[in-house]
């Protein structure tokens, strides 16, 4: 667990997750979320963020569709300097667990995980876990 008393964000950020370009389909934004660890989609034109999407986005959302198109910013952006300890107790009361992390120009800086139990967020080094251990049960 990450301590986050009187932290900034940027010391609790997943600093390279997974994007999506800014051209997503629905049909893959879906495909995307078969995966029950993905809990929102960072569609990204070069190093700025366009928009995120979570499943709740899509629904109703014809297949051919840009994702861009569902997607949504406000509220689910947070600034690298932003108190890592306000933000989690923030995401908790709202019942989040992603929050997309950018910079003032709209960079994204990474991806603030809140983990399951809401104590702590995730780090690169647990989703890199993951990864191998998904990668590995696809494997055998």
């Amino acid at each position: 667990m990450i301590e986050t008393g009187g932290v900034e964000v940027r010391t609790a950020v997943v600093a390279s997750p997974q994007t999506w370009g800014a051209a997503t389909t629905v049909t893959e934004a879906r495909a995307a979320f078969l995966d029950d660890h993905v809990h929102m989609l960072l569609l990204t034109d070069g190093d700025v963020l366009v928009g995120t999407v979570v499943r709740d986005d899509l629904l109703g959302a014809p297949a051919g569709d840009p994702a861009l198109r569902h997607a949504v910013l406000t509220g689910r952006t947070v600034a690298p300097d932003a108190p890592a300890e306000g933000v989690r107790r923030a995401m908790l009361d709202r019942g989040e667990r992603r929050l997309a992390v950018v910079d003032g120009a709209g960079r994204l800086v990474g991806l603030l995980c809140l983990k399951r139990h809401g104590g702590g967020f995730c780090r690169d080094e647990d989703v890199r876990a993951r990864r191998r251990e998904r990668h590995s049960a696809d494997v055998a």
